[in-house]
């Protein structure tokens, strides 16, 4: 990689920062009236999916490689503006029910497929690197959460499901699906070899379709994927904890990683006093879906990514050095 990562970083400088801002003002004005599940796709595609990008290694002499790359940097901003004219035109143009959206959310489906591209060459090349692959898998599920996206707008009742389903499965694959294996992959490029870390990216990589496939066609196989997959969060945070505690690298890194790692543990607490909580404040899961998903979003991914964004940076100026 001869292009450091502080040059990526400011040429996608300009698309992050808008993004953001346009984010903080559709979960905050009034004017935007989203549901909550529209608002967590929309900041996917305004932030976090830029702040992904920047953490992509690419070959300058694999050309394939290097023009996916250099498409998805040019055309993410204005995917993520056609998704939030789509958003808005099914919600607030009065033109739900017509094919107006879901011709407009072909954009980000278009984008989510060059995104799908630069993970299926990243696997190509990755020769058996294990976190290579991971990465590669979290970018072929951001096209997923594409699909279900346009399924949204375009209202189709796919295997028996409701729009809604389609909604979350979006959110599911743009966030927990896509996020998880890249930030698996970015932990397996500075650990020491582990015999059990492939094991941990094979299982990575099936527990999203468990869960995506229970939503739609079976609750039991849902449990399964969702189970192994919190099993997955865990391993990566206790080690990316110890990891921390033993390299201090970059202080900003070690303070948005550890950060993620707590915003994950609170979900997990939160998640085992659900009940009581419930029973003692007449609270519904509807009250916690805004925090589990806050939590999430905001906490364990935005701020796991920025870590990282933190620690590939360390890493890439060392080995220059």
């Amino acid at each position: 990689m001869n292009r450091s990562l502080k040059q990526r970083m400011k040429s996608l400088l300009v698309p992050v920062i808008p993004g953001g801002i346009m984010t903080i003002l559709i979960f905050y004005l009034d004017y935007f009236s989203f549901k909550l599940v529209e608002k967590f796709i929309l900041f996917a595609a305004f932030v976090i999916v830029p702040l992904v990008i920047l953490l992509l290694k690419y070959d300058d002499k694999n050309k394939q490689q290097l023009t996916v790359y250099a498409a998805m940097k040019w055309l993410q901003f204005p995917a993520a503006l056609l998704t939030l004219i789509s958003v808005m035109s099914s919600t607030m143009w009065g033109l739900e029910g017509t094919a107006i959206p879901g011709m407009l959310s072909l954009g980000w489906l278009l984008f989510t497929l060059l995104l799908g591209i630069y993970g299926l060459i990243t696997i190509v090349i990755a020769k058996g690197k294990a976190a290579e692959i991971a990465i590669g898998a979290g970018l072929v599920y951001f096209f997923i959460g594409g699909i279900w996206f346009t399924l949204y707008q375009y209202q189709v009742d796919l295997f028996n499901a409701n729009v809604a389903t389609h909604a979350l499965s979006s959110v599911h694959f743009h966030f927990s699906s896509a996020i998880v294996p890249i930030f698996i992959g970015a932990l397996g490029r500075i650990m020491t070899k582990k015999s059990w870390y492939p094991w941990v990216v094979a299982i990575d990589i099936i527990g999203p379709l468990l869960i995506a496939i229970g939503m739609i066609f079976s609750k039991p196989i849902e449990y399964v994927g969702v189970a192994l997959f919190a099993c997955n969060i865990v391993v990566y945070t206790a080690y990316l904890l110890a990891y921390l505690r033993k390299n201090v690298l970059n202080m900003k890194a070690s303070f948005f990683l550890a950060l993620s790692c707590l915003a994950f543990y609170t979900v997990v607490v939160i998640s085992i006093f659900y009940p009581l909580l419930k029973n003692m404040h007449s609270l519904t899961i509807l009250d916690f879906i805004p925090i589990y998903g806050s939590l999430h979003a905001f906490g364990f991914v935005l701020c796991g990514l920025i870590g990282w964004v933190y620690m590939v940076n360390t890493m890439t100026n060392q080995s220059a050095s």
